[in-house]
């Protein structure tokens, strides 16, 4: 799957702004509940490498405010670019490739616990779709 792929099947994807609202005052609790989740696994030094927990939780603040911009002011284009760029990045960091399912079951977690029911159910799509497109990012992050 290419990039252009990706765009194509992102670009189904809607907001709603109340529920761009309810993420955005509620995004600094989940970042810490997010934080919290993931520095209690077993095996978070496997998942992050050695002393790269502070570099985990800068990456979950990141991954608030840019879902959080994305549900304001969604651009598909600019989703996949990040996507891309953030996978490359963090690989080269030693971070392992289960790190993003583990990463992004625990805010679809924190969203079902934080969020209204609505909200939760209108942000959701787009954490399926980044989890579903996990292998895609991976293989794209392998090639550039």
């Amino acid at each position: 799957m290419t990039k252009d792929d990706l765009v194509s099947s992102a670009k189904s994807l809607e907001f709603q702004e109340k529920a761009a609202d309810d993420y955005s005052e509620k995004r600094g609790e989940m970042v810490s509940r997010v934080n919290s989740k993931m520095a209690s696994r077993d095996d978070i030094d496997f998942l992050i490498g050695e002393a790269n927990l502070e570099m985990m939780k800068d990456n979950h603040a990141n991954h608030g405010l840019f879902i959080e911009s994305m549900l304001h002011s969604y651009n598909p284009e600019v989703l996949v670019e990040t996507i891309h760029w953030v996978f490359r990045a963090y690989k080269s960091r030693n971070f392992h490739d289960n790190y993003w399912a583990a990463q992004l079951n625990a805010w679809c977690m924190v969203i079902e616990d934080t969020l209204s029911e609505e909200s939760a159910k209108a942000v959701l799509p787009l954490y399926h779709w980044m989890t579903v497109n996990i292998p895609q990012f991976n293989a794209l992050s392998e090639q550039s």
